[in-house]
């Protein structure tokens, strides 16, 4: 009988697919049943940058300091990494990256220093160090900073801001002013925002500019213009000294108007003594009319 055996496989089977991809690392979860982390990695020949573990795994900085460090650390040399720069690249704003700076500062993974270039202008220079406390050839060790060791429970002392002009005269009025024009500096730039404690201590210095007939706008501008392009340090601290430093003169007092000249009265004759004197209209002299008035 021509009967085909249902049990034989029609064909013989083929052979297994080669790997397309030999570079690439395939792992598999653990037989415990419970989800994880599956890599599914190729080899890069090209554009890459070799960031370590200790950056990407970073216990103290936050995401977004290791994202900027990662994509500092694959920029070319002489590239801008100033907050600006980064802010345009990056949608977080200017004052959560010059934070996210900040961190990458304090951990030795940047080192900020100004230079003063050939044509006398002072320049800001960025140090990205892949290794903080590794030395690479031609550059001192990248290493963060020594942090000032102090007592549990105690911080250490703040330096006193620098004493600010005071108006000559107390007036509630300039000192509403002036809290008002430093409390809205940050809509100006966010790098600006400040204290209680720090607004109370530079009013009387902006009420002292604000007195001498300086418009509130001008006040704003000497304070906020050609600020570091890396952001102030200190803000207060700052202002405090540009209100010192630039306070502007008194306004010019105007010359009092001279008193009007004396008005000197005609020449009359006394009717009673036919005696010269001077009087807006004819009549008595003085003596006749206190005679006069005697013999009344």
């Amino acid at each position: 009988m021509d009967t085909r055996d249902l049990s034989v496989p029609p064909h013989a089977p083929s052979r297994p697919t080669a790997d397309k991809h030999p570079n690439r690392r395939h792992s598999r979860t653990g037989d415990s049943g419970h989800g994880g982390l599956t890599h599914d990695n190729a080899r890069h020949t090209t554009r890459f940058t070799v960031i370590g573990n200790h950056l990407a795994q970073h216990p103290e900085l936050s995401g977004l300091a290791i994202g900027l460090a990662v994509y500092i650390q694959s920029l070319p040399a002489d590239a801008r990494v100033d907050i600006k720069t980064l802010a345009a690249r990056f949608p977080e704003g200017v004052t959560r990256i010059a934070a996210a700076l900040r961190e990458l500062e304090a951990h030795g993974y940047l080192r900020r220093e100004r230079q003063r270039i050939p044509g006398g202008r002072i320049v800001t220079r960025t140090i990205s160090c892949n290794q903080p406390g590794r030395r690479s050839e031609g550059e001192p060790v990248c290493s963060a900073p020594a942090r000032p060791t102090v007592a549990p429970k105690e911080r250490a002392p703040r330096k006193p801001l620098p004493a600010v002009p005071h108006p000559a005269q107390p007036a509630p009025a300039l000192l509403q002013a002036a809290t008002a024009l430093l409390a809205g500096l940050r809509s100006y730039d966010p790098r600006l925002l400040l204290s209680a404690c720090d607004t109370a201590h530079l009013a009387p210095g902006v009420a002292a500019w604000l007195e001498r007939d300086v418009s509130p706008s001008a006040v704003r501008y000497a304070l906020t213009s050609d600020l570091p392009p890396e952001g102030p340090r200190r803000p207060a601290a700052l202002l405090a000294h540009r209100l010192v430093a630039h306070l502007p003169p008194p306004p010019p007092f105007g010359v009092p108007a001279p008193p009007p000249p004396a008005v000197r009265s005609r020449l009359q004759t006394c009717d009673g003594c036919d005696r010269a004197f001077r009087a807006p209209e004819p009549g008595l002299c003085r003596d006749c009319r206190s005679d006069l008035r005697t013999a009344a």
